[in-house]
């Protein structure tokens, strides 16, 4: 059995948690996340850490759950995430321009891509995009 929902989540510096009656609002250096709990679940915090406590005992696969999901929020408005993808294929290439991704994937015409106002994104080389 997994004991996930047991584990603490500390908050680093510069991140403020903010518990309402069944929300948990995260907010840090990179912007500010909100959380809706299941009914199961409650979240206590002490001294920086955050700990999830069920309600009963058949609600420990949902704190593990709402623990994971806490802790990833607190990883995106502290540092954010970062992806690199490769493409692969004779032929495909991404270019980046301001905004906008330009793939060429093959079709007959190039797939041009709009980035959300919150996500970066560059070509260090034509099959790379981070």
């Amino acid at each position: 059995m997994s004991r996930v929902g047991k584990n603490p989540i500390n908050l680093p510096k510069g991140v403020e948690a903010i518990l309402g009656d069944a929300s948990v609002n995260i907010k840090g250096p990179q912007g500010e996340l909100s959380l809706s709990l299941h009914p199961s679940v409650g979240v206590e915090q002490t001294d920086g850490v955050l700990q999830i406590r069920p309600q009963d005992d058949q609600s420990w696969a949902m704190a593990g759950t709402f623990r994971a999901l806490i802790a990833n929020m607190v990883t995106g408005v502290s540092s954010g995430f970062e992806k690199k993808l490769e493409i692969v294929g004779v032929g495909y290439r991404a270019q980046a321009q301001g905004k906008k991704l330009n793939l060429s994937l093959g079709f007959s015409h190039p797939v041009v891509y709009q980035m959300p106002d919150r996500v970066t994104v560059e070509t260090p080389s034509q099959t790379e995009i981070v």
